[in-house]
C-alpha cells in the first residue's frame, strides 16, 4: 500500500457511499448554488452566535448524509471532522449529539482532505466499515476570530479571500459504489516566509505545488494522468503562483487545474476579491458538484487537493510567517 515517499495506494477498495452539503445564502447565489443539498438564507441558522451557527451547519450536513446514505448512526464507527475555530468548537458542539467516536482534526482549510485521507485509511485497513469525514467554516465566525469584527467594516485587499459559509460531509465505506478513493498523498508543511495573513493564496500555493509534485513522483505518472487537478482555495492569486511553481518543476497543469475558491463564487458580481476560502470551501464544492461530475463520467480520475494556511492570531501578531499544507486524495470513477 505504501507508494513512494508520501503516498498510499489502497489495495482494499474504499468507496464514497454518499455526500451532503449545506451552504449560506451567498454561496447559494454563486455559480454552483443548484448543486448544494441545502441553502440557508439565515446566516445565524436560528442560533444566538456565529459559532453556534457553524455547529448547526455540521449538524444539518450530517443529518442529511444519514438520509442520503441509508446508513444509520449506529453503523458509523468513527467521524473525522474539523473547522477553523479555536479548540474545534464548531465540531465539538455540532457533533456531540451523535455519540459517535470522533477524531477532531485541524488542517486549516485542508481539513476535508485530511479527513477523507484518514477515513479512507481507516476503512481500507479494516478498522471500520463506514466512516464520516466532514469540515465546515462560516464567514462571520472566521472573521471574528482571525481578522476584524464585522462591525468594523474594514476594507479588503484584492488578494484576500471570502470565507465560505458551509459544511460538506462524506460517508466513506467499504460498500461498492461508483466513486472510489484509490489513493492519498499526505502533505508536508511548506513555509516560503510569507507574512501577509490577508493573502492566503500566496501562503498555500507552495504547499500545493509540493504536494502535487510529490503525488506525481510517487505514482510515477505525469499531469495528464488526471482529468482534473483540483485545489481547495488558492484563489486567483494562489493559482498563478501554483502554475508557475509547478512549471519550474517540469509540470504544466494550466489546462487541467481547477480551484474551488475560484469556482464557488462569481468574483465580479459577488465582490469576493481573489475567491473563496475556508474549510467549507473545498468540502462543499466536492460534496455539492465535483463528485457528480465523476459519477456522470465527465471525469474518470481527479487529484483533489484541499489547501490550508497554518496560522493563528497569536502567530501572525508575533511576526511569524504563515506556513501552508495540502493533502491529496485520488478519486476515481467506478470500481
Amino acid at each position: 500500500m505504501i507508494k513512494g515517499k508520501q503516498s498510499v495506494v489502497f489495495d482494499k477498495p474504499v468507496y464514497i457511499e454518499a455526500v451532503a452539503s449545506i451552504v449560506g445564502e451567498k454561496e447559494g447565489q454563486g455559480p454552483y448554488g443548484k448543486y448544494f443539498d441545502i441553502v440557508s438564507n439565515d446566516p445565524m441558522m436560528n442560533t444566538n452566535t456565529w459559532e453556534e451557527a457553524e455547529s448547526k451547519l455540521q449538524e444539518l450536513a450530517v443529518d442529511k448524509l444519514f438520509d442520503k446514505s441509508g446508513i444509520g448512526k449506529d453503523d458509523v464507527r468513527y467521524m473525522f471532522g474539523g473547522d477553523l475555530l479555536g479548540q474545534l468548537i464548531a465540531t465539538s458542539f455540532g457533533l456531540k449529539k451523535y455519540e459517535i467516536p470522533l477524531f477532531g482534526l485541524y488542517g486549516a482549510c485542508s481539513t476535508f482532505g485530511e479527513g477523507l485521507s484518514l477515513a479512507a485509511m481507516c476503512v481500507s485497513g479494516g478498522y471500520a466499515e463506514s466512516v464520516i469525514a466532514l469540515a465546515s467554516s462560516h464567514f462571520a465566525s472566521a472573521e471574528k476570530q482571525f481578522r476584524f469584527p464585522l462591525e468594523y467594516g474594514n476594507q479588503r485587499p484584492m488578494a484576500s479571500t471570502w470565507t465560505v459559509t458551509g459544511c460538506g460531509a462524506a460517508m466513506v465505506t467499504e460498500r461498492k459504489t461508483d466513486v472510489r478513493i484509490s489513493g492519498i498523498t499526505t502533505g508536508t508543511i511548506v513555509d516560503y516566509g510569507v507574512k501577509d495573513s490577508m493573502n492566503m493564496g500566496a501562503c498555500m500555493a507552495p504547499a500545493a505545488a509540493a504536494l502535487i509534485a510529490a503525488n506525481l513522483a510517487d505514482m510515477d505518472v505525469d499531469e495528464s494522468y488526471y482529468d482534473k487537478i483540483i485545489t481547495g482555495d488558492l484563489g486567483t492569486v494562489g493559482q498563478k503562483i501554483l502554475i508557475d511553481l509547478l512549471r519550474e518543476k517540469g509540470y504544466e497543469i494550466t489546462n487541467r487545474h481547477m480551484d474551488c475558491g475560484i469556482e464557488i463564487f462569481d468574483g465580479e458580481s459577488q465582490n469576493t476579491m481573489a475567491g473563496g476560502s475556508g474549510c467549507g470551501c473545498s468540502a462543499t464544492m466536492f460534496c455539492g458538484s465535483l463528485i457528480d461530475r465523476i459519477r456522470s463520467g465527465e471525469w474518470n480520475r481527479i487529484l483533489f487537493v484541499p489547501t490550508g494556511a497554518l496560522l493563528s492570531t497569536v502567530s501572525y501578531n508575533e511576526g511569524k510567517s504563515v506556513p501552508g499544507i495540502a493533502h491529496g486524495v485520488v478519486i476515481e470513477r467506478g470500481v
